[in-house]
């Protein structure tokens, strides 16, 4: 007697060394239907659910399943199993699935963070937060203050008689390169006005501690508020003493060949 389609998928799940649960596992086809498919003994179930089981069971399988689908028809009811199983376990399944929202209720309730400890960590946050808008106003404030030191004005600088034309001191660069390099560090606030091949670049005061730098293709000119307050790097050379400290120096001109001081 020729063996049934049920009997042969049977033989081959077997010879592969497959389990109905690792079937069920991957194709999600109930246990009972399996078996069922298996001894050939499917009732109650309509031919276009059982070909769809059929063809993901074949197909898990490796095998071509129209090779399958022409023994089993709508009015096929073999003994064995039948779909009746799957129908009384519903109710069971429904009261597993109530039972496990009301686990998960009860879980999600004591997850819920304690009021006391709330409370406390927003208290810590706002504290954090107005203290980093202190700080930020604090250093606005400072920011504010070293930028409003007063220019000097230009009757503070004692007059020199007219008949004595200004004497201006030249001050060699070592470095005579393509360019012109300047660097300012101040010791003190110094307002400061420099143009870079005639444009103004800086007109403002230079705080204390800071360092600021330029570079110029053919001249740099400089006026100072409060020359011994600044020291001057042309080109890598260091000049610290330029003046006194309050002493305002005007039209100080650095070029190639040197820088120019007037005294």
């Amino acid at each position: 007697m020729e063996p049934t389609k049920g009997t042969r998928l049977k033989k081959l799940r077997l010879e592969k060394g497959i389990s109905l649960e690792e079937i069920q596992k991957k194709t999600k086809i109930h246990p009972n239907i399996l078996r069922a498919i298996e001894g050939d003994a499917i009732t109650d179930l309509s031919p276009i659910y059982l070909k769809s089981f059929l063809k993901i069971y074949c197909k898990f399988l490796g095998v071509d399943s129209r090779h399958y689908l022409g023994d089993y028809k709508e009015t096929r009811g073999l003994e064995g199993a039948s779909a009746e199983p799957l129908v009384k376990e519903f109710p069971q399944r429904i009261q597993e699935s109530r039972s496990f929202l009301k686990d998960a209720r009860l879980r999600m309730r004591s997850l819920r963070p304690n009021k006391k400890i709330s409370r406390v960590i927003i208290i810590v946050l706002a504290g954090a937060f107005l203290l980093m808008g202190l700080i930020k106003a604090g250093k606005a404030i400072f920011s504010k203050r070293g930028s409003s030191v007063p220019r000097p004005a230009a009757g503070t600088v004692t007059a020199r008689p007219k008949a004595k034309a200004a004497v201006k001191k030249t001050r060699p660069v070592n470095d005579i390169s393509s360019e012109i390099r300047l660097g300012i560090r101040a010791k003190d606030n110094c307002w400061i006005t420099l143009k870079v091949d005639g444009r103004i670049v800086f007109q403002r005061v230079l705080t204390k501690g800071r360092f600021e730098s330029w570079k110029a293709k053919n001249k740099i000119e400089l006026s100072l508020g409060n020359a011994g307050a600044v020291e001057l790097e042309v080109n890598g050379q260091l000049f610290a003493n330029l003046g006194r400290k309050g002493q305002a120096l005007k039209n100080i001109v650095i070029t190639r060949q040197g820088m120019e001081i007037p005294r």
